[in-house]
């Protein structure tokens, strides 16, 4: 029988059933064989020019056979070894030697050696990720997969969001004396900006208390400072800077922090807050309370808190839209 995948549906189901059923005791086919197909009779398999073909489809036919209690054999014909290339020779080694159960990851590691992992970190990387670099590729690649998740299509022309700049004017850094080695030092930086919420920040200063011990004052400003950053971010602030004297919180042109909110906050304490409309999301001024660094890190956090709850936290109060940007300009404008 003769069998490969330029033949009729029809045609060809009719040889494989002949063979499956010993009608047909000799099949002569491609590699369409090598997709699933499950013949437990077929004990001898004969692969011509097996120099031509790539590891993992010589493993994939190989297993065609000896799929029943009988010994099966695959024999790979090839032409004399000095006319084949040096990899075809390096993947019939593999090939050879990886006989037992259970070598399909052996297979794709020597696979990886011959072929090579490629320049996916170095100078020769290839298509976009060349242009523009791995580390921007991959925050665009995620922002695109994060929108398709939320239903949403991925918006190609929006600019990447900018980084939260987040300045209580305290030290928030990882000393020396705590963790000397550098390597470790950059890895933990990377590990606590990239913290995607408050649990997950959580965890790691656990884990950095269990393997460096108690947290030293600086470093510990630094997770509140992420957590706080974790806060601000969620709700649509751009940048929150705050000293001795007090500070000033700036909005995004998107944010979801709605107008009344800021307005009652702005009317109830007048000596304390103050608006001032800056052309992109407004800016909201904040006067004293926060003289020292642990009250400066309790006042933002009740501040981001009582933004972020807004109008949520009045159950009377009816259920509105969210403003767009220049409604929110106009009405806090007028405060």
């Amino acid at each position: 029988g003769i069998g490969h995948g330029q033949m009729p549906k029809r045609q060809l189901e009719r040889v494989m059933a002949d063979f499956h059923h010993r009608r047909v005791n000799v099949l002569v086919c491609s590699t369409i064989i090598e997709n699933g197909i499950d013949i437990p009779n077929a004990n001898t398999m004969i692969i011509d020019r097996a120099d031509r073909f790539g590891l993992a489809q010589l493993h994939q036919l190989r297993g065609r056979v000896g799929r029943s209690t009988r010994q099966a054999y695959a024999y790979l014909m090839t032409p004399h070894p000095k006319t084949m290339t040096g990899d075809a020779v390096k993947r019939l080694d593999a090939i050879q030697a990886a006989g037992e159960l259970g070598i399909g990851f052996t297979l794709a590691t020597h696979d990886l050696e011959i072929r090579g992992a490629g320049e996916l970190l170095g100078d020769q990387q290839s298509g976009q990720i060349e242009s523009i670099g791995f580390n921007l590729y991959m925050e665009m690649l995620s922002r695109a997969v994060a929108a398709i998740k939320a239903g949403d299509p991925p918006q190609l022309d929006e600019p990447l969001r900018t980084t939260l700049d987040i300045n209580l004017h305290v030290q928030t850094l990882i000393p020396e004396d705590y963790l000397p080695d550098v390597h470790a030092r950059l890895v933990l930086y990377k590990r606590i900006a990239g913290a995607p919420d408050q649990r997950a920040l959580d965890e790691l200063q656990v884990e950095i208390i269990d393997r460096f011990g108690p947290l030293p004052p600086a470093l510990a400003n630094l997770l509140r400072a992420t957590a706080i950053k974790l806060s601000a971010d969620a709700i649509g602030v751009a940048r929150v800077d705050f000293g001795a004297t007090g500070g000033r919180v700036e909005f995004s042109a998107n944010t979801r922090i709605a107008p009344s909110t800021v307005v009652g906050l702005v009317q109830r304490d007048p000596a304390t807050y103050r608006f001032r409309e800056d052309g992109k999301g407004g800016r909201l001024l904040v006067r004293g309370g926060t003289e020292g660094p642990e009250a400066r890190f309790a006042f933002v956090q009740r501040l981001l808190h009582a933004l972020a709850e807004g109008d949520r936290a009045k159950p009377s109060a009816p259920a509105r839209p969210p403003a767009d940007a220049n409604e929110r300009r106009a009405v806090l404008a007028a405060v």
